[in-house]
């Protein structure tokens, strides 16, 4: 086994809920083909990372023939009643099953790597925290090599508070912050990315 544990949250890609803030100006059908593309090229950047094993956490049910190939991925299923506690039972789910680095990333990256993935892991050596700011104000990647619960709590998720409340529950720990990139959450997060706009926009 691999000290290292990569967590990847996805969602089940469905029809008219799949980046629904994308989907007012794109469509649903449109908006769950764009994200469709993310979860292959997540699957795609994450197989590459060779230190860590690695971990799909479902937000609504685990699906056994789809785009994780199990031989690579354990499947879990999210549980909490918000993304701050599914996100900590995931990572006491890594750490009680005797990982050392505990890494999440979610599955709406456009210019996330495999490189990227590896030096977060790397940072964890001399630092007790990682963090991929995301230029919306939350974060792209947290990695942690022992469980800091409250990082998890008290977060109006999915808002520009999220990563400054997260670095004041840090301040008496060393946090690595890496280069900030950008989720995909609507529609200005894709017009400067001509893969997306040409294979799912311009060509429509």
């Amino acid at each position: 086994m691999n000290k290292n544990l990569l967590l990847i949250f996805t969602r089940n890609p469905e029809l008219g809920k799949a980046k629904t803030r994308l989907a007012k100006k794109v469509g649903d059908e449109t908006a769950l083909e764009i994200y469709k593309f993310l979860l292959e090229r997540t699957r795609n950047i994450s197989s590459e990372v060779k230190t860590a094993d690695k971990a799909v956490y479902y937000s609504v049910k685990i699906r056994e023939n789809d785009i994780w190939n199990p031989d690579i991925y354990q499947k879990h299923q999210q549980f909490g009643e918000d993304l701050g506690v599914r996100m900590k039972n995931a990572f006491k789910n890594g750490f009680d099953a005797g990982y050392k680095k505990v890494l999440i990333i979610g599955s709406d990256l456009y210019d996330l790597s495999s490189k990227n993935i590896e030096i977060a892991f790397n940072e964890l050596d001399t630092n007790d925290v990682v963090i991929g700011p995301a230029e919306d104000g939350g974060y792209y990647l947290l990695g942690m090599n022992s469980l800091e619960e409250n990082v998890f709590k008290n977060k109006k998720w999915g808002t520009e508070t999220v990563r400054k409340d997260t670095l004041t529950d840090l301040k008496d720990k060393k946090v690595k912050l890496l280069e900030f990139k950008n989720d995909i959450d609507v529609y200005e997060d894709i017009e400067n990315i001509p893969e997306i706009m040409n294979t799912f926009i311009n060509s429509k």
